[in-house]
């Protein structure tokens, strides 16, 4: 077949309605869909390691931050059986809780401090209850002297079978475990796993008899139902349930206890502080608002959320210095860069070029030794000061102070940060052609004039892209305010840094990057709506 037959063929089946085939006769709108598919495809696997490479090093760093400060299972996951116990305590009362709280927290500390995580949970609440870390510590160490067997003796003595396994297996196994038995079923769970952890693995569960403590919530569970349902354990038609609690109903009142209230108070008598339990039922859910509460100086206490005292006050402060010192910053960046990237963009190339080596030169001497090299500058027997005197503008009795203050920390940051904005200005600057100034020149406007008017309106982008870079990075710095910045030129990062290295407070440190990346958000959104962040170009 000729070209010009296949195509009078085609143009036929166009005109009778018919649909476009390709040369192998598929659909031509299938085959190109087939097509655009693939390209799809090629193109996601050419982004895949990029993709990849954002969501590990950006994406899942900042998901993790944002979990970090909301997360506090600690609380629930080593007290499980005190934050069940504690729902039904009523902490505006003026009474601590009663023994089945103290009950529970018993059987609590001695799994936590087996497993030598008591010290964690008193780190975690003494974030927000100071004090409360050393009543934790000090009970860690005296858990075991305990005297857990009351209530355990009392079962037995009713009934020899609970001093066997097989009457935990009996009720373990029952149809009103653990809904009926709550605290119970905690506390046993916690025995296995201290006997996992105290006696190994290799021991069975349902070959031994559980710890006194166990039995003492289970006493608890017992004395907290109503008459009706602990009368129906004993007239159950389980013939093993109604075996093992047939007489409890008579005895349970009578049953003495272990006064672990008593016991614990004896221990430590931060226990029998209201205002500690009053801060493990406030910390108490998986997830809390203490860690934001405490990067804006709040707390909340049982009267609802309140400023924390003046004297503790400091984290608000240090947000509104990072955000002014950052801009006033960004601002002397301009001032000082300008100028400079102006010449590198209108001299000769021999010229500019020896001027953007010295630009550059920062870049290849370590930022710890040019902060160094500013503290010696800066401080009152420094060298600026001693020139001062020298030529008579500064008395040598009023040396001016720059070191460990404000000024220090804007002179060192702005010197560090300088390149930043110098090499977006020369890169948008040495695009702009001369012909426009020397166009409005012959057009009568004066160097000024044409400077404002033409020049100036064309290098917006550069110092949009310069200020961008320069803040972003002065928010972060925390090297250069805690070497030459004292207590009154640090930066909100010094306080991130310290939560993160030092105190391990890493929820607080994630509330308050988190509330930083969104006044950060807040400005990038602010600057967006004035400027435009398509108007920002590098060259």
């Amino acid at each position: 077949m000729t070209a010009s037959t296949a195509l009078d063929s085609n143009t036929s089946e166009l005109a009778q309605g018919a649909p476009l085939t390709t040369k192998d006769g598929q659909p031509l709108k299938r085959s190109l869909g087939r097509a655009l598919r693939r390209e799809k495809i090629r193109a996601l696997f050419l982004i895949l390691p990029l993709l990849a490479f954002v969501l590990i090093t950006f994406i899942f760093p900042i998901g993790d931050m944002l979990f970090r400060s909301v997360e506090n299972s600690i609380v629930e996951k080593t007290l499980p059986g005190t934050v069940v116990a504690l729902q039904d305590w009523d902490s505006e009362s003026d009474e601590v809780p009663g023994e089945r709280v103290f009950s529970a927290l018993a059987d609590d500390m001695m799994l936590a401090q087996e497993l030598k995580i008591h010290t964690r949970i008193g780190t975690r609440i003494n974030y927000d209850q100071p004090g409360i870390s050393s009543v934790f510590r000090k009970s860690g160490r005296r858990i075991k002297r305990l005297d857990s067997d009351a209530s355990k003796d009392a079962f037995i003595a009713l009934n020899a079978a609970w001093g066997t396994p097989d009457a935990w297996t009996t009720l373990t196994s029952s149809a009103q475990w653990p809904e009926s038995f709550p605290q119970t079923a905690i506390a046993f769970d916690n025995w296995k796993a201290w006997l996992a952890s105290e006696e190994g693995d290799d021991i069975d569960p349902s070959t031994q008899v559980p710890y006194g403590f166990t039995y003492a919530n289970l006493f608890h569970d017992l004395s907290s139902m109503e008459n009706g349902a602990l009368n129906n354990l004993a007239k159950s038609s389980d013939s093993a349930i109604a075996s093992l609690f047939a007489g409890v109903p008579d005895a349970i009142d009578n049953f003495p206890t272990d006064d672990f209230k008593g016991q614990f108070a004896d221990i430590e008598k931060g226990w029998v502080n209201i205002q500690n339990w009053q801060a493990i039922k406030r910390l108490s859910p998986a997830f809390t608002d203490s860690y934001f509460l405490a990067a804006v100086d709040s707390e909340r206490t049982e009267a609802g959320v309140q400023q924390k005292p003046a004297n503790e006050r400091f984290y608000v402060t240090l947000f509104v210095r990072t955000i002014v010192l950052s801009i006033v910053i960004t601002l002397a960046c301009i001032l000082l860069g300008y100028p400079i990237a102006y010449l590198l963009a209108t001299l000769s190339v021999r010229s500019s070029n020896l001027i953007l080596i010295l630009v550059l030169l920062p870049f290849w001497t370590s930022l710890l030794v040019r902060t160094s090299s500013w503290k010696v500058l800066l401080q009152q027997q420094g060298v600026i000061n001693d020139l001062l005197v020298w030529i008579g503008l500064v008395a040598d009795d009023g040396r001016l102070v720059m070191i460990n203050n404000m000024t220090g920390t804007i002179i060192a940051m702005t010197h560090i940060l300088l390149p930043f904005m110098i090499l977006p200005l020369y890169s948008v600057m040495k695009t702009i052609s001369p012909s426009y100034m020397r166009a409005a020149k012959s057009m009568g406007a004066s160097d000024t004039l044409a400077f404002w008017r033409i020049y100036f309106p064309n290098t917006i982008a550069g110092i949009g892209a310069g200020s961008i870079l320069v803040f972003i990075l002065a928010i972060g710095y925390y090297i250069t305010p805690a070497l030459v910045g004292g207590t009154k030129g640090v930066f909100i990062s010094n306080q991130i840094a310290y939560h993160i290295s030092s105190s391990l407070n890493w929820g607080l440190a994630a509330a308050l990057g988190t509330i930083l990346l969104v006044l950060v958000l807040a400005l990038y959104w602010t600057y967006d709506r004035i400027v435009g962040i398509d108007n920002v170009k590098l060259g």
